[in-house]
Formats: structure tokens, sequence, C-alpha cells
């Protein structure tokens, strides 16, 4: 009898594991996705023409196996002709030509080149910070001085043992240069100061990146070659200017998976919600889902169950008894919500070739702003346009998430008024908002409790957690997928400990700053 894994989600994670039992198993994958869309928030949608990417997600990875995926997905189309791509200690030249893939295709990964930069004080600067003479420039010679001795003290006299996120970043850039870039954004992103969040999530995010890096950088630029490397395994992934990404943006990716695993046998199931999950003897018997449409209830059975769901919504439908512990930490865990808001403008004020822009200005409440024209010239219908998206963090219970539509739209177009991106609301021609729930998974509340939960679920033979909000990991896309493809090994070949899935994304070597 075939057998079948009952996949919770149809973000990155649960796609990436319904392709691989596909191509690598006899298993038929069955993917619950309780939105209309796929891709989860790595998707792209469409108003009016105009295309958002909830987020910003580029496509690149100093794993070769996520490398080779994407591009077995989507191919790659360059308007140069050879693009070396090298990645843990091994190269391989790719020979592209228009006989192959034409200019016009649509199907493709574009080659795109990366500029970040940070709005304080009116100003811009490089991201990560460049030791340039703009930047000495912009912050003054006094203030580079003594960020200078403040970074010294901090080699000198390191805070031993980092316990948060706030002694994480002084050790690694100094007070001063902390204070000034780096804690009034993290603290918008989060909604609570960087003294309360764990350093685990600054090890995560930023490995590796330091002052010391930024002035080998400095050094290395001037002597760096002209040729595009995508994954630049020798260099910190906060400093890669180029990276891969969808024509249409990353929903594309995501779509065209989910297009090709259906053709290929697997079911796919939209517009469905988790309602229990039915466990017996220690392990997933059965899902009951509920259609977010009709209303109609239906159980599925299983050999296996992948899940990618909140941790809190996957313990609460848990049909056995739980841990009173268990359950308090499950409760316990928090999250950010994320809104976006999409300003389709003309007539703006600076010359923007950024991809994000992160506003470290506290009189105002929006985190970071993205020009999606720079992500790819096809996400915007009309190129002569600036189409723009306000990311805003915030919880469920404040006041902004529950903003209708025109009231988001009234403060972001202010925003940009207040910052000085344009002159008047006149300058504004469409918009669109999007909210997204449970976006950032936090580290903090009950998260330092977490191995109860991971001991408790580790504990049912055939249920694999994966992905960013299946693991509490605030995880990019390329470690989701990476935790979905090491759950369809472990299913492949019989292995039960989980311990090899928890461990992707933990040692320092990986990871983009957010």
């Amino acid at each position: 009898m075939q057998k079948k894994a009952l996949i919770i989600g149809g973000g990155p994670a649960g796609l990436t594991a319904a392709y691989e039992f596909i191509k690598h198993t006899e298993i038929t994958p069955i993917v619950i996705e309780m939105s209309e869309f796929w891709g989860g928030i790595s998707r792209t949608e469409n108003h009016n023409g105009n295309r958002i990417d909830i987020g910003g997600h580029r496509f690149f990875s100093k794993s070769e196996e996520v490398m080779n995926w994407w591009q077995e997905i989507l191919p790659i189309y360059s308007e140069d002709k050879t693009i070396n791509i090298s990645y843990q200690n091994t190269s391989r030249k790719i020979e592209l030509n228009d006989t192959t893939i034409s200019n016009q295709a649509d199907n493709v990964l574009l080659v795109r080149k990366r500029k970040s930069r940070i709005f304080f004080n009116n100003k811009f600067f490089d991201y990560p910070i460049s030791l340039s003479l703009q930047t000495i420039l912009n912050l003054g010679f006094l203030n580079t001085f003594l960020i200078g001795i403040s970074y010294t003290k901090s080699v000198l006299f390191p805070i031993k043992n980092p316990k948060t996120l706030e002694q994480f970043f002084i050790n690694r850039f100094g007070s001063r240069l902390y204070k000034t870039f780096f804690k009034d954004y993290t603290e918008k992103v989060w909604g609570v100061p960087c003294s309360e969040i764990s350093a685990e999530w600054g090890a995560q995010r930023i490995k590796g990146l330091s002052v010391t890096k930024t002035l080998t950088n400095a050094i290395l630029t001037i002597f760096k070659t002209k040729k595009k490397n995508l994954s630049q395994k020798n260099k910190e992934t906060s400093l890669i200017e180029y990276f891969l990404y969808p024509k249409f943006g990353p929903g594309q990716m995501w779509e065209t998976v989910a297009e090709k695993v259906k053709k290929d046998g697997a079911i796919l199931k939209p517009n469905n919600r988790v309602i229990t999950i039915n466990i017996e003897n220690n392990k997933v018997l059965s899902v009951v889902v509920e259609n977010t449409i009709t209303k109609k209830e239906e159980t599925i059975e299983c050999d296996y169950c992948i899940s990618t769901m909140p941790i809190i919504e996957l313990i609460n439908g848990l049909s056995c008894e739980v841990p009173k512990k268990v359950k308090e930490v499950a409760n316990g865990l928090m999250y950010r919500d994320f809104i976006t808001v999409g300003l389709l403008l003309e007539n703006i004020n600076f010359s923007l070739e950024d991809n994000w822009i992160y506003i470290q200005e506290s009189y105002v409440k929006v985190g970071r702003l993205q020009v999606f024209n720079n992500w790819s010239p096809h996400m915007v219908a009309d190129a002569s346009k600036t189409w723009v998206g306000l990311e805003y963090f915030c919880n469920d219970v404040d006041e902004i998430w529950n903003f209708s539509e025109e009231e988001m739209i009234k403060l972001a177009t202010n925003e940009m008024i207040k910052l000085g991106f344009i002159n008047s609301v006149e300058n504004l021609l469409d918009s669109k908002v999007i909210k997204v729930p449970k976006t950032y998974p936090a580290y903090f509340g009950t998260y330092s409790e977490f191995n109860e939960i991971q001991n408790f679920t580790d504990s049912f033979e055939n249920l694999f957690l994966v992905g960013r909000n299946g693991m509490h990991k605030y995880n990019n896309q390329d470690h989701s997928m990476l935790t979905a493809m090491q759950a369809v090994k472990n299913i492949k070949n019989n292995i039960t400990d989980k311990s090899n899935i928890w461990s992707i994304n933990t040692e320092e070597e990986y990871h983009e700053e957010k």
C-alpha cells in the first residue's frame, strides 16, 4: 500500500519536503495550506501589475544542495555569458547562451546586484557599515574616533559569556556603534529592549560580521574581480554583492514547485487548516482538516507527518495528553507580526538603487523600506514609477495591527513625507496593505525553555518539525529548506532521531541579517 506523508504548511519548507518525497521516495506527499497562496511568507502578491515580496527574499546559499535545487526549478538567465559560482570549497563555471535561455523567458532566475543602506540622521550609510570617506563625513570625525575607541575597548575587555543581544552587539561592534546603528532598529523589530533578547538571536542572524570583517572587506574590495560570485563561501552573508532572484518575485519559485509536485502525484490542499492531530502509541495516525471556505472537515490518514505550523498551534492541536510544562512553554512562546504597505510613487526625492533601506529614525514607526524595482525590474508595471514597501513590525495586540487599510496607507504616506522621500500625498498613485501574523519567532518569552517542547515532540516517532515556525527558529528560506530535506532523508532511511534536523543553522557559519 502506498505510504503517505502529510505536510502541514505550503511554504518553502513544506513544498521542499513535497518535492523531495516525489524525487527520492515512493511516498505520496499531501500538503495542507491554510491560505490560497503557495510560498508562505516567501509568496509574491500581485496588485494591479505591481508585485510585493513580503519581507524580501534573496536567493543565495552557502549550501551547494540548495543552490542546485533552486536552479533545478528555475534556470539562471544573465547578461553575462559566464557565471562563476563557488561555495563549500568547490566552484562551478556556468556557460549561458541565448539559444538555451532567452532574455524573454519568464521562468528564470535573474542575477541581481545587492545594495542596502541605513537611513540615519537624514543621511544614507552603507549597510553593512563600510569604512569609507562618506561614512566618516556622515558621522563626523570626532564621532568616528569615539566609535573606534569604543570598539577597541570591546576587543580588549569583552563581556564574558554574553547572555543578551545587547551584550552580543557590544562585544561585536562596541557600545557606541551599537547605539548608533543597531539598538533602535532592532528594538523596532522586536518591540522589547535588546537587553531582554537572547544572545542566540545575534549568533544566528549576524554570524561572523564585525568591525574587523568590515575593515578586511574594505581592503579586499580594492582587489576583487568583476566576476559575479553568487554563493561566495568566504564572504560573510551580509557582504555578498550579487544574488539570484526569480523574475517575478519569490512566489514564482514556490508556485512553480507546487505545479511540479502536483503534476508528479502530490496532493495539494490549499484553503485548509489543521483542526486536530490524532496521536496513538506515540505516532501520528491521522490529521483532521477543515476547508476554510466550505467549513467541511476531513480526516486524512498518514504514515508520516511533517509540520511547519507555529508551535503553539501544533501543541494545542494534539489529541493526546500534553504535559503541563510543555503547554506552558508553548503558550509562552512569542512572535512578531508584520505589515507591509506598498506605495506606488512618482517624483521621489532620492535616487534609490537599494533593495532595502533600514530606517534608523525614532520619529517614525517604519522599520525598513523595500524598493521592489531593484529586486527585479519586472516587479513593477511602469518602470518610470517607484514601487516601495514600508515594513512595520508589531504584535497582534498593538494598535497599529488593528489599523484599517486606509489608516495604514495614511500612516505610511505621512512617514515617507516626514523622512523626505516624497513631498506630498499627491506623489502617491496606488497602494496595498498586507498583514502577516507570526512572521518572526522570538527569542524571548519562554524560549529559554524550548527544550521541553523539542524533547516532547521528538518522542513522536513519525512527527518531524521543520521550517521557521515549525521549529521556532529564525531561519531564512534556505535553512528552512535544509531542515525539510533532512527530514525526508531521515524518513527514507528509517531514522527516527531528529537531532540532525535541529542542528541545522546552529553552527557559527552562516546566516543573513534581516
